[in-house]
C-alpha cells in the first residue's frame, strides 16, 4: 500500500502504517474520550477520559495487527509469500503476494483472522472477570470501574464486534473470502465464486452507504459519515476484487516468455548518458534501457533517472552513475504474466527485466502485455494458447 512507512518486522513480516491510520487513531480516541467512556463511566476527570481513550485506540490497533498476523502467518505456512501488513484507516490489510491455489487454503487463511479476534475477545472477557461482554455498554454499577477495567471491557467488546463484522459474507471481508472458498469448492470455478462474493460485498457496501446517509440526515454526522465511508470502501474493494480475478482468468496460462521482448538492447556501464538519450531514448523511442556486464544485469536507466541530471553533464556522466541499481525486481520466463504484472503494478514500474539462471533473456513491458491481449482478443485466441511452429 502506497503512502505508508515501515515500523518493524514480526516473524520476517514487515509491519507498516498508512498515513490514514493517524486520522483513524485520532478519531477513535476522540470518540471514546468524548462520548463512549463518559457515558459508561461518569464522574472521571477529562484527562482520565483522554488517557483511557488513547490507550484503548492504540490497543485496538494492536488487536487488528494480531488479527492480520494470523492471516499472514498461516499464508506463509501454506507457502504464499507475504509482502507485509499495513495498518490504515479501516483497520489493516495483509499483503499476500499470491492468491490461494485451492479452496481449503482460501477458507483457512480467511477464517483464521475473525477466529483470532473472537479468541482475543474471550481472553479479555476472562481478564475482566465478567459474565457477559456487554456490561460496559449498559453502564451497570460495578466495583471494577477503573480506567484499566474500562479498557479491558472495551477490548473484549470491540474484538467480538471486529470478528463478527469480518464474517459478513461479502468481499473483501474475511467472510466474503470464506464464502468464495465454499462456492469455489462447490462449483470448481474461482471466477464464478469471486463474482458471487463480490456482488454480495457490493450489496453490503451500498447498504452501509444508505445507513450512513440516513444517520447523517438524522443528525448523527460523525457516525453517519464513518458508516458511509465503510460502505464506500467495501463497494470499491469488492469491484476491484472482481476486476483482479477477471484479469487473472484472462492471463491464465500466459507465460512471460510468450509476451516479453526477446534480446532487448543493453548498454555497458561506461556508456555516457548522452549516448543513451540520443541513440535509444530519442531515436529508438525507448523509455528505459538495461545496463549489463556480459549478460549480468547491473541496473536499469529510465527517462526519469536521466532527467534528474542537468543536460550539460550528459556527455561527461556514465550511465551507471544515474541508473537504478541492484537489487532490481525481475521476472523469470516461465512466470505467470498475471504475477509479473502484479509486481509491476505494486512497485509502480513500467517494465521488468526477465532473467533466467542469472542471465538476461528479455524485457517485459506494460505496453507489450496490453498489445498481446488486444491481438489475442481480435483473433479470438485464448490466453496461454501455445505458438505454432
Amino acid at each position: 500500500m502506497k503512502a505508508s512507512f515501515r515500523l518493524f518486522r514480526i516473524a520476517g513480516i514487515e509491519i507498516g502504517v498508512h498515513y490514514t491510520w493517524v486520522f483513524a487513531l485520532a478519531l477513535i480516541a476522540w470518540s471514546l474520550a468524548d462520548g463512549f467512556f463518559p457515558d459508561a463511566y461518569p464522574g472521571w476527570d477529562t484527562s482520565t477520559y483522554w488517557v483511557t481513550g488513547v490507550v484503548s485506540a492504540l490497543l485496538l490497533f494492536v488487536c487488528v495487527l494480531v488479527h492480520e498476523l494470523a492471516h499472514s502467518l498461516l499464508a506463509t505456512r501454506f507457502g504464499y509469500p507475504v509482502a507485509g501488513i499495513t495498518l490504515f484507516i479501516f483497520g489493516g490489510v495483509s499483503q499476500i503476494r499470491a492468491e490461494a491455489e485451492e479452496p481449503r487454503h482460501e477458507f483457512l487463511i480467511a477464517a483464521v483472522g475473525p477466529a483470532m479476534s473472537i479468541v482475543l475477545s474471550f481472553i479479555f472477557w476472562l481478564i475482566a472477570g465478567r459474565p457477559d461482554l456487554f456490561w460496559l455498554i449498559g453502564g451497570d454499577t460495578d466495583p471494577g470501574r477503573t480506567p484499566a477495567s474500562a479498557v479491558i471491557g472495551y477490548l473484549a467488546f470491540i474484538n467480538l464486534l471486529l470478528g463478527l463484522f469480518n464474517l459478513i459474507p461479502g468481499f473483501p471481508l474475511d467472510g466474503g473470502r470464506v464464502l468464495r472458498a465454499i462456492v469455489w469448492r462447490t462449483t470448481g470455478s474461482l471466477e464464478r465464486a469471486t463474482n458471487i462474493a463480490a456482488t454480495i460485498g457490493q450489496a453490503f457496501g451500498w447498504g452501509f452507504i444508505a445507513i450512513g446517509l440516513l444517520q447523517l440526515l438524522g443528525g448523527n454526522f460523525l457516525g453517519g459519515l464513518w458508516i458511509a465511508f465503510i460502505g464506500w470502501f467495501l463497494n470499491g474493494a469488492a469491484e476491484s476484487s472482481r476486476r483482479d480475478t477477471a484479469m487473472q482468468a484472462l492471463f491464465s496460462g500466459l507465460r512471460v516468455r510468450m509476451v516479453m521482448e526477446q534480446s532487448p538492447p543493453t548498454v555497458a556501464p561506461s556508456t555516457s548518458v548522452d549516448e543513451v538519450v540520443m541513440g535509444l531514448f530519442l531515436q529508438g523511442g525507448r523509455r528505459a534501457v538495461l545496463v549489463t556486464d556480459q549478460s549480468r544485469v547491473l541496473g536499469i536507466a529510465t527517462v526519469s533517472d536521466v532527467r534528474k541530471l542537468p543536460q550539460d553533464r550528459w556527455k561527461a556522466t556514465r550511465i551507471d552513475q544515474v541508473m537504478t541499481g541492484a537489487p532490481l525486481k525481475t521476472a523469470a520466463p516461465d512466470d505467470d504474466v498475471a504475477a509479473a504484472l502484479r509486481v509491476i503494478a505494486e512497485n509502480d514500474l513500467n517494465q521488468l527485466p526477465v532473467v533466467e539462471g542469472g542471465t538476461l533473456v528479455g524485457m517485459l513491458n506494460r505496453g507489450d502485455i496490453v498489445r498481446q491481449l488486444q491481438v489475442r482478443k481480435t483473433l479470438g485466441l485464448k490466453p496461454g494458447r501455445p505458438r505454432s511452429g
